[in-house]
C-alpha cells in the first residue's frame, strides 16, 4: 500500500472506531463511516466491500502488531529480554492497553463477539506454543479454558478496570488459574 492508501485506511478505522462509541454495529452503515471519514463512497468500496470487511481488517491490523512473533524494545515497554509465558501474556496485554481506544468500541453489542473470535483465533496460536496439557486432560478442552479464560481477562480489564497494570492482570490470571 501507498502512503495514500495507508492514510485514506487510517481515517476509515478511525471513523469505525469513532461511530462504534456513539453507536451499535449493527444500526451503523456505510454511509455512517463514510460520513465521517469524510471520504466518498468509492473510495471506501475501493478499501472494503463490507463492514463486515472493515470489522474484520480493523482487528486483523490491531491483531498483526499486538501478536507479533518478533518482541522488541518499544517506547512504553520491554519484553525483547523476557521469554517465559507469562511475560509473553503481559506483552500482549501491554499492546492491548496502547491501543484501548481503538478497541473499547469493539466489546460492545454484536460486533464484540466477532471481535472476540477473532482475538480467540489468535491466543490459540500463543497458548498452543506454550500450553503443556496432562494427558488425562483433552487438549482442545485446555485450550478452550486457558484461552477463553485470558479473553475473559482482557474484556474485563478494558471495559472498565484498565486501573490495573498489564502485569497485574497477568499475576490475577495466573493466580486464578493455580486455585481452580
Amino acid at each position: 500500500m501507498d502512503r495514500r492508501q495507508r492514510r485514506t485506511r487510517s481515517l476509515i478505522f478511525k471513523a469505525f472506531s469513532a461511530l462504534l462509541e456513539r453507536k451499535s454495529y449493527s444500526s451503523m452503515t456505510v454511509q455512517d463511516i463514510i460520513d465521517e471519514a469524510d471520504i466518498g463512497r468509492s473510495t471506501f468500496y475501493a478499501h472494503f466491500e463490507t463492514k463486515d470487511e472493515l470489522l474484520k481488517a480493523l482487528c486483523t491490523d490491531i491483531f498483526e502488531h499486538v501478536f507479533s512473533e518478533e518482541i522488541m524494545s518499544e517506547e512504553h515497554h520491554d519484553f525483547s529480554m523476557h521469554s517465559t509465558f507469562k511475560d509473553r501474556l503481559t506483552h500482549i496485554l501491554y499492546h492491548l492497553q496502547e491501543k484501548q481506544q481503538s478497541i473499547k468500541g469493539l466489546f460492545s453489542g454484536e460486533c464484540g463477539e466477532v471481535f472476540l473470535r477473532y482475538l480467540k483465533e489468535y491466543l490459540y496460536l500463543v497458548f498452543d506454543k506454550h500450553i503443556v496439557v496432562n494427558k488425562c486432560i483433552p487438549h482442545d478442552y485446555a485450550m478452550d479454558i486457558a484461552v477463553g479464560s485470558f479473553a475473559d481477562t482482557i474484556r474485563w480489564w478494558l471495559k472498565g478496570h484498565s486501573d490495573y497494570t498489564p502485569e497485574q492482570m497477568t499475576d490475577y490470571l495466573f493466580d486464578c488459574i493455580s486455585i481452580l
